[in-house]
């Protein structure tokens, strides 16, 4: 029997900040869509876009690439939503990011470029952690995608883009979702090191043939005098 999804609230403190649609001028987000598109060049910044949406600036390499995903979206085989499902499931983004975090991380981070908001709560992180302990990455992925909260504001034909602003916190450094550095979490850093061993044994030192001390010398005078008992 598979586990039910956690219940949480639908609130964080951050929702008493308004939303990056109310606002205008140069913090207003980008919308890239596919509807009503008229040139390739558009085509390469919605995929760019996408990208940087899911991958990060620190991520867009070469071999981040998805060339058959690419392909697919400029001949409308498949919708944005796909692609980005596709780049969620792709080896490097689980080599950069699923690998080298734990769930906690991986959940706050994929809730962040999938949704656009931040975590709700540490309830939200817990739940759908237990999703992809019980059921999968997939699953995770496609409990995103495929939510309500999904497709009402990006549907089919938009790229996720942050809609959420954050309250600023002092010497926290909060930062735009895609600038967050996505890979070691100081949670994560035991993990990245083999275990290491403690002797509890005798600790034997070596000393090379041409330093060990020669008839005469005083070292030897000296541990001698260490194996006299004195009365």
């Amino acid at each position: 029997m598979s586990i039910p999804i956690l219940k949480y609230s639908l609130s964080t403190h951050n929702h008493r900040v308004n939303s990056f649609e109310f606002l205008s001028g140069e913090e207003q987000p980008k919308v890239y869509t596919t509807e009503n598109l008229l040139s390739s060049v558009e085509m390469d910044e919605i995929i760019w876009a996408s990208y940087r949406q899911i991958f990060s600036e620190h991520q867009t390499l070469s071999i981040t690439r998805e060339p058959a995903l690419e392909s697919q979206l400029r001949f409308s085989q498949i919708t944005i939503r796909d692609f980005i499902k596709g780049l969620l499931m792709s080896s490097q983004f689980r080599y950069l990011n699923y690998d080298v975090n734990n769930n906690y991380r991986f959940v706050e981070m994929c809730v962040q470029r999938v949704l656009g908001r931040d975590i709700y709560n540490y309830r939200e992180t817990l739940a759908f952690s237990i999703l992809i302990a019980s059921k999968g990455l997939e699953s995770f992925i496609d409990f995103l995608l495929d939510s309500e909260e999904y497709i009402e504001n990006f549907g089919d034909n938009i790229v996720p883009y942050q809609r959420r602003r954050i309250i600023f916190q002092r010497n926290k450094g909060e930062v735009p979702f895609n600038l967050k550095t996505p890979r070691l979490n100081y949670s994560f850093l035991d993990k990245q090191f083999m275990p290491q061993i403690s002797w509890s044994g005798t600790v034997r030192r070596f000393r090379p043939q041409e330093q060990k001390p020669k008839a005469g010398d005083p070292a030897l005078f000296l541990s001698m005098l260490d194996g006299i008992a004195f009365v």
